[in-house]
């Protein structure tokens, strides 16, 4: 499945919404199943190789589907080593993008550790900026959120409209558990980040990801002692 009707961002928005209504209780798959068959190749996967798992669930349903992939100058070997061991052995077309300043250029011009200092900032020219360009050639995206990760993850609909992109939105493993992950890895043998043995339980940049404790939520190894939750891109 390679082409699609091109769509108007006011067609695009009520396709997501629409969607988002009849999909709600629908298998990730059908889910995937329709966005390729609404979007073809305008369609695509961002990971950030904590898990191949959205990326393993697109590939059944449209084979070298492009999976997205941010490297911020910032990720764990672990994650660079997930995102090749992807490329290599899944159908999909791993895509790889990069900030426009290299961490060098940006340390010279913002000074070193900006990540400590304004991690909003950081987040923004390392991972939204690049990401809002990647995505330009896209009309809908595919993301791992999952309503049991965060409070602010809550409310992700399985299909919505990203106003700030002007594309649709689509979450298929959203209403999915930790439990209903782990069952799809093992059942499937999906790559996962060696990081999620060693406890971690969201994986991000190296300097702003830690281990979490006993009862803390998934994303409290993330920024953690900030107050900030999310990187921007899901904002």
């Amino acid at each position: 499945m390679t082409t699609a009707q091109r769509h108007s961002a006011a067609q695009l928005r009520q396709l997501a919404l629409e969607a988002g209504r009849e999909l709600e209780d629908a298998p990730a798959l059908e889910i995937l199943r329709w966005a390729a068959g609404a979007f073809g190749r305008r369609f695509c996967v961002t990971s950030s190789m904590e898990d191949a798992v959205v990326a393993h669930l697109a590939s059944r349903v449209m084979p070298g589907v492009q999976v997205v992939f941010l490297d911020t100058g910032y990720h764990f070997p672990e994650t660079i080593g997930t995102r090749d061991a992807v490329a290599a052995v899944m159908d999909v077309e791993v895509v790889t993008l990069t900030p426009r300043r290299s961490v060098a250029e940006q340390d010279s011009e913002h000074g070193p550790k900006l990540h400590d200092r304004d991690p909003d900032l950081c987040c923004a020219m390392r991972k939204v900026a690049p990401l809002e360009e990647g995505l330009r050639e896209f009309d809908a995206w595919a993301t791992g959120l999952r309503r049991d990760e965060s409070p602010a993850r809550a409310g992700t609909p399985v299909v919505g409209w990203d106003q700030r992109r002007g594309k649709v939105k689509v979450s298929p493993i959203a209403r999915w558990t930790q439990d209903d992950v782990d069952s799809y890895v093992t059942e499937h043998g999906v790559l996962t980040n060696p990081l999620l043995s060693d406890g971690y339980a969201s994986v991000g940049c190296a300097p702003c990801t830690r281990r979490v404790l006993e009862g803390e939520d998934a994303r409290a190894g993330r920024w953690s002692g900030t107050g900030k939750s999310e990187c921007g891109i899901h904002l």
